[in-house]
């Protein structure tokens, strides 16, 4: 959706990436942004224009995303509880949060899942993050998470899960293992280079990225079925957040649905904490 702006005679300044590199900035970016979350297009354009009455030549975005959180609160109070969508994911632990974090929204779409399986390959054994079937289809999925969010995912992942399918496929074919595998899909929580996707696209490896136009990226399908992780609360021990992930609870709606009792006991989190958290996720979800 776009917020068309008028500057007038103000010239156009450029933002500071956090890569270095520089771009000019748009105000449709910050009208989108908080239409993600949640705002209403009447509180989206009151932000973008506040917003854009602050930025300076060279802004970094990290100081327009904390302009973004500041303004918005006087909105919508809810986003006092939270961080940036982007920076909670690679907040997460790789390994096992982020990889069930996946395997739920796979779920989500109608995927049925094999999490974490040792496959045969021709020359040696695979252990596999998902394997996931819908409609007659098997895929074999490749999970990467960066912990720095800007981080481009680049083209040896695709190089590695190329060559890993090929040896599973050939190593199917000798009857060392039973999944016939149609496709290779990398799932990764940072933009793919352009190299990555020449890669993938030329040898047939599905690809979903932070945001990876034209198809659906990470964040979209991620707002689209209400996935938010836990690490989307703001000013949690990490300690917590490691607990829960260690009985299974990476997103806010399983804090919220669960047996705040039992997983107390589970967690050795007090239910009063939990119930804080419970109630500030509820919050965020509900808005």
């Amino acid at each position: 959706m776009l917020f068309i702006d008028t500057y007038g005679e103000r010239a156009m300044v450029n933002v500071t990436k956090a890569d270095g590199t520089k771009q000019p900035f748009d105000k449709n970016k910050i009208y989108n942004t908080c239409l993600r979350m949640h705002a209403t297009p009447q509180q989206a354009r009151d932000v973008a224009d506040r917003v854009a009455g602050k930025v300076y030549e060279g802004i970094p975005t990290k100081k327009i995303l904390q302009m973004i959180f500041t303004y918005l609160k006087a909105h919508r109070p809810e986003i006092g509880h939270r961080i940036d969508l982007r920076e909670a994911i690679s907040n997460m632990r790789s390994k096992p949060d982020f990889e069930r974090f996946i395997q739920l929204l796979l779920e989500a779409e109608g995927y049925k899942v094999d999490a974490n399986q040792i496959v045969y390959g021709r020359c040696v054994d695979h252990e596999i993050d998902a394997i996931a079937k819908k409609g007659g289809e098997t895929v074999y999925v490749e999970v990467k998470h960066h912990i720095q969010s800007h981080t481009f995912t680049g083209v040896g992942v695709f190089l590695e899960a190329r060559a890993t399918y090929e040896d599973m496929q050939e190593g199917f074919k000798e009857g060392k293992n039973r999944y016939n595998f149609n496709r290779t899909l990398v799932i990764t929580n940072t933009k793919l280079s352009e190299h990555a996707i020449r890669y993938g696209d030329c040898r047939g490896i599905s690809h979903t990225g932070w945001r990876d136009p034209p198809q659906r990226g990470l964040e979209e399908i991620v707002e689209e079925h209400n996935f938010h992780p836990v690490t989307l609360l703001k000013g949690v021990d990490t300690k917590i957040f490691d607990r829960l992930g260690d009985a299974g609870i990476v997103l806010l709606k399983q804090l919220i649905e669960g047996d705040l009792q039992k997983l107390s006991h589970e967690t050795r989190i007090p239910r009063n904490i939990l119930q804080q958290l419970a109630n500030k996720a509820s919050e965020i979800i509900r808005h």
